[in-house]
């Protein structure tokens, strides 16, 4: 008997390593900007603008991370 949960895991791993970049860049930049919302909430929530100044620049950091891996997904890659 193998491990608890040793063929899901193995086929898992698998699968995590035949995501392509392109969809790896767009899940990281959707992740990106979703923290970059919540900063940039709590910032205004705290009133505290330096907070939400970072917020809003890892918004736009995640929206460019998509974008590249819309771009990457088109051309193929």
């Amino acid at each position: 008997m193998g491990k608890p949960g040793g063929k899901a895991r193995t086929a898992f791993i698998q699968k995590e390593k035949t995501m392509k970049e392109s969809t790896k860049d767009q899940v990281a930049g959707t992740l990106h900007q979703l923290k970059g919302k919540v900063k940039e909430v709590a910032g205004v929530v705290s009133d505290n603008p330096k907070l939400e100044g970072e917020g809003t620049g890892e918004k736009i950091a995640g929206q460019v991370q998509v974008k590249i891996g819309q771009f990457n997904k088109f051309i193929g890659k």
